[in-house]
């Protein structure tokens, strides 16, 4: 009898456990949400990401500092410490992404005017540089200000 219950509750949780593993999407647009009516949501926030990385890329100051919230801070894998909006903006004219590749992404809505993003970036940097590749896991926190969708937190963790 002591064993079936224990066999019985092994298996419950076991199929529990099982039912919650989050499944990880291959390439950065084909992430599967259980709540499918942010489908939309999630489809803006992977173009306002497409459309950061492409500012990057470019070393656009204006587009970039659209997607900014005013109270931004951010926090790279360069050990310097969190920036605000206007550093952030200023200091891409040292930024080297010569390309890069987003993926994994997942969207964790918090309520209607507030989003949490989690995603991959694998950055490619010019032909001479030392180093040619970096991989970084990023989470951003996003919120609706005065209609617009702003990045008020960014937060790198560099990935082996």
């Amino acid at each position: 009898m002591r064993i079936r219950f224990i066999f019985a509750c092994t298996a419950a949780l076991a199929s529990l456990a099982w039912a919650q593993q989050p499944t990880m999407p291959t390439q950065f647009g084909e992430a599967k949400s259980k709540i499918t009516a942010d489908s939309s949501l999630s489809d803006v926030f992977q173009a306002k990401i497409k459309d950061e990385w492409e500012a990057l890329k470019n070393k656009d100051k204006k587009a970039y500092g659209e997607l900014l919230a005013d109270d931004y801070q951010g926090v790279e894998v360069d050990g310097k410490g969190e920036r605000n909006k206007l550093q952030a903006i200023n200091e891409m004219a040292e930024t080297n992404v010569f390309n890069y590749t987003l993926w994994g992404f997942r969207l964790i809505p918090l309520d209607s005017n507030s989003a949490f993003v989690i995603y991959e970036v694998t950055m490619q940097f010019p032909p001479k540089s030392q180093v040619r590749y970096s991989r970084v896991y990023i989470t951003e926190l996003w919120m609706k200000r005065a209609g617009q969708w702003k990045e008020v937190h960014y937060q790198e963790t560099h990935v082996k």
